[in-house]
């Protein structure tokens, strides 16, 4: 694990750290997002990096959740073992395709953010990492799509009961920034959040 690029630190003790570019299947958090779609068997970008680091048994609970509840809609999330990652779990989300930026495309962006948590934290889980969802193949501008991921975990983080980090694992430098950016700007916002925002180690 690379040493952060930035955070936010909230007055609870929770944190929201950025790092990248780096490698979501090498993450040492307790569970790891994926950008999966809504077959849940696989794909390409970080879907299928996350299914070939994470071995069969992933695929294996994804059939098995699939057969139970269908396929999963845009905006809502699951959980699976990590297979052989370090990560204990997978916590897969289906991100929206941007056809332009409606307003459901948005609303369906941060309600991957917020379910991943919600299933993370009823789950346990102390530590989550997550990619730029939607920003790959399906389209999604990245600095939209970054200000909409730091303002929902940023809201949704602090009244977790049992998570306490949350880590945006960026693929590259230009995703890393945006991100990085949207939370400077989130922590500068009138009225004050009460989050510390600070830069890593250079």
């Amino acid at each position: 694990m690379s040493e952060f690029v930035a955070r936010l630190i909230f007055p609870n003790g929770k944190k929201v750290e950025f790092e990248g570019p780096a490698d979501i299947t090498k993450e040492t958090t307790e569970a790891i997002v994926n950008a999966a779609n809504s077959s849940l068997l696989g794909g390409g970008g970080v879907d299928g990096a996350i299914h070939r680091a994470g071995g069969p048994s992933i695929l294996q609970e994804c059939r098995r959740i699939v057969s139970k509840i269908g396929t999963l809609p845009p905006g809502k999330a699951v959980i699976t073992t990590g297979g052989r990652m370090q990560a204990k779990y997978v916590v897969h989300t289906v991100g929206p395709i941007y056809r332009g930026g409606r307003q459901d495309e948005a609303e369906t962006l941060a309600s991957c953010y917020r379910e991943s948590i919600e299933v993370a934290d009823d789950h346990g889980i102390r530590s989550l990492a997550f990619p730029s969802i939607s920003t790959g193949a399906y389209g999604y501008p990245v600095v939209e799509a970054a200000e909409i991921a730091v303002r929902t975990v940023a809201n949704s983080l602090p009244s977790c009961a049992h998570l306490e980090l949350v880590r945006f694992v960026l693929f590259d430098i230009a995703t890393c920034e945006a991100y990085v950016q949207s939370a400077e700007k989130f922590s500068q916002q009138v009225p004050p959040i009460s989050a510390i925002f600070e830069k890593g180690p250079s």
